[in-house]
């Protein structure tokens, strides 16, 4: 693994004039006139090079004096840019998952997370090219198929179970997302294991 010692000042150099996410975490740079300390990714404007210093870590450039950038966020652990939006994928992926048996409203998942429903319906699907509610599906599918392979519950008892609100929505979901109806899903999962026997 490459670190700050062992990279030459036109390399640390070369990197930061060209924002290499590739070197973030290997080296920071400071620039005096701001005060400021980066990431080698910070799309800041380019300092000159007679104002740069570099460290080999975060704590280095603060007992240096200088102060963290708020847009790369260089002070936290993370090499990755710091995303708010991405916080409000994680607790909403999180509060479907643990919500799935119930019955779960777009409002309700937006209010939860400060957004409005078209935002978080959009930015939900830009992050995971799923909408919340195809997210929900495929968790309840996911369930369904562990339920159907591990307890004696018929369909119908599972499709209320994992959260579906009448046996055909659970039934045209489970084929949209496996291509088998729950009968032929078991059918063909207990005929694979004697197979294998």
């Amino acid at each position: 693994m490459r670190n700050h010692n062992n990279l030459s000042q036109n390399i640390m150099w070369e990197a930061t004039i060209s924002c290499n996410s590739a070197y973030d975490g290997l080296f920071f740079y400071a620039v005096k006139t701001t005060g400021i300390f980066c990431r080698p990714s910070c799309k800041s404007r380019v300092p000159n090079r007679e104002n740069v210093s570099f460290f080999s870590n975060a704590t280095n450039a603060h007992k240096a004096g200088y102060r963290p950038c708020k847009r790369c966020r260089p002070d936290l652990k993370s090499i990755k840019t710091f995303d708010p939006l991405e916080k409000v994928i994680e607790d909403i992926k999180q509060i479907i998952e643990e919500k799935y048996g119930q019955k779960i409203l777009l409002d309700e998942l937006a209010s939860m997370v400060g957004v409005s429903p078209y935002h978080l319906n959009r930015l939900f699907k830009n992050r995971t090219g799923n909408t919340p509610r195809m997210y929900l599906e495929q968790i309840r599918v996911s369930k369904a198929k562990e339920l159907l392979l591990t307890t004696n519950l018929n369909s119908t008892e599972i499709s209320f179970k994992v959260g579906f609100q009448s046996m055909s929505s659970f039934y045209h979901a489970f084929k949209r997302r496996t291509g088998l109806s729950p009968s032929q899903f078991q059918a063909q999962y207990f005929k694979d294991s004697a197979n294998e026997d």
